[in-house]
């Protein structure tokens, strides 16, 4: 299987079995040598987009497994190839239709998936030759696709088997993950109640859905059992969870949880491992949550998509919470945890974007001093409401608005990591190379905030937590030494 995302390479690998037991000792009467088994139909997998998408991946992939196909790293070995693809905005879209093409051209069976796959015309338009599309979380399409391309190898004994117990399964078993075993994605809920106007993620993955709080907790504890050290909680709004179930509360570990966002996180603080919380919008409960991250239970991030500053460009947006004094809130929670790291996204060039809105943003980075940004121009997607706002903004005022906005922003982040250097920190390890050992700290999730590059003679494993002193920063990373 091999994996992409906007702006990552593919990645290969493998879903990894237990040993098979030891075979017993042969007997001493000669038996006809059983038929030789038929070889296992193979998969290719790509998958694209985000790390909801990646999840819904996982999911597939594991019950491709559980049917005894096999996933294979290249298109030649594949007897058909799956592409998990992304729609949300032009580039993403561009990628996919890259990625089913190259299928195509590669193999020549491929089944397409994903948000993209809620826009089958699209793909249509372009290759009528594909076996079957599919939207997002079509799990039950995906697979009748597959058994139409591959039909799945009947196996007597196996086809018995409760799906836990195949191929290697156990009890405990967290399915095939694509993440690295010391991180995974936790998907707590589906869709989106809101109708921001740039975005179509609530045409394509429907409305909010939430997932009960014990099936959320009972997952999380698998995980870590089976060695996760690190929780990333997502969803399309992780502030809304549980409202859709009217936040019904159920049995965990001989207690009440309800579903509903502090007591997700108060049993996943219970767990042991780094618990890291994304896409939460800025409403009044979450100041609750912020008291569990002053108490150590959770981590001190929060991953805020504010988006912009001006109340006319947020108002012309439809941002959930667009009234709220996101000022005061950030100063409220830096009060009841100064440790706190505030992750953003925004988009510059909206439809209407005045320069003197766009100086309003500037202004309001100075005072909300964010620790990770990341910005985008605005760009039309097929579908969105904001595609009929007047005042479009030229291309070259967008450039030049970005521009202005990473380097403001960066003369920030380097502020404020230079302020850590002297410290000391607990950091996850994430990778060993030949060159040093690259790790991250509370304040960084993996593949979109900075790493902590580490000096000196350790042995670590990925995975591992340490102890370290920051030595020096720059505008993203941190360098450290082994503490003492």
């Amino acid at each position: 299987m091999f994996r992409g995302s906007p702006g990552v390479k593919y990645r290969f690998a493998e879903p990894q079995y237990p040993p098979m037991p030891p075979r017993a000792a042969p007997s001493r009467r000669r038996k006809p040598a059983p038929p030789a088994p038929k070889a296992a139909p193979k998969v290719g997998f790509v998958s694209l987009g985000c790390p909801k998408a990646l999840v819904d991946s996982e999911r597939i992939l594991t019950q491709l497994r559980a049917e005894g196909y096999e996933t294979v790293p290249s298109y030649g070995a594949a007897d058909v190839v799956v592409v998990n693809t992304c729609g949300f905005i032009d580039s993403a879209v561009e990628e996919s239709l890259d990625a089913i093409g190259e299928a195509l051209s590669e193999n020549g069976k491929v089944i397409v998936t994903g948000c993209l796959g809620a826009k089958s015309g699209v793909i249509r338009e372009r290759f009528p030759e594909v076996l079957s599309i599919t939207g997002p979380q079509d799990y039950k399409g995906v697979m009748e696709a597959v058994h139409t391309a591959v039909p799945p190898q009947h196996d007597p004994f196996v086809d018995l088997l409760p799906p836990h117990r195949r191929r290697g399964a156990g009890p405990d078993d967290v399915g095939v993950k694509l993440t690295p075993k010391h991180y995974a994605y936790l998907k707590i809920a589906e869709g989106c109640n809101h109708k921001c106007s740039f975005c179509i993620i609530p045409s394509m993955r429907g409305k909010l859905a939430s997932r009960p709080v014990d099936e959320v907790l009972v997952e999380a504890e698998k995980l870590v059992k089976a060695g996760v050290q690190e929780l990333l909680v997502i969803s399309q709004d992780t502030s809304a969870y549980g409202a859709d179930l009217k936040y019904a509360a159920r049995p965990w570990r001989g207690a009440e949880y309800e579903t509903r966002m502090l007591d997700l996180c108060r049993g996943l603080g219970s767990l042991g491992a780094w618990v890291r919380l994304h896409y939460v919008y800025p409403y009044p409960h979450v100041d609750d949550i912020i008291g569990l991250m002053a108490e150590g239970r959770i981590l001190p991030y929060l991953d805020v998509p504010f988006q912009h500053a001006s109340p006319r460009v947020l108002k012309a947006m439809k941002r959930p919470a667009a009234a709220e004094n996101t000022l005061r809130r950030i100063a409220a929670w830096r009060s009841i945890c100064p440790d706190i790291t505030l992750r953003s996204t925004f988009i510059v060039g909206f439809p209407g974007e005045t320069e003197r809105e766009f100086r309003t943003l500037l202004d309001w980075l100075d005072e909300a001093q964010l620790d990770r940004v990341g910005c985008f121009k605005y760009s039309p997607v097929e579908g969105a409401s904001a595609n009929l706002l007047a005042d479009a903004v030229p291309e070259e005022v967008k450039e030049e608005r970005l521009e202005r906005f990473m380097e403001r922003q960066a003369g920030i982040s380097g502020a404020r990591l230079q302020a850590k250097v002297g410290r000391t920190l607990e950091v996850l390890i994430d990778e060993v190379t030949p060159e040093g050992v690259i790790a991250r700290s509370w304040a960084d999730a993996p593949e979109i905030d900075g790493k902590v590059y580490i000096e000196g003679k350790l042995k670590p494993v990925p995975g591992q937590r340490v102890k370290v002193k920051v030595t020096d920063a720059d505008t993203h990373d941190l360098y450290a030494e082994l503490a003492r």
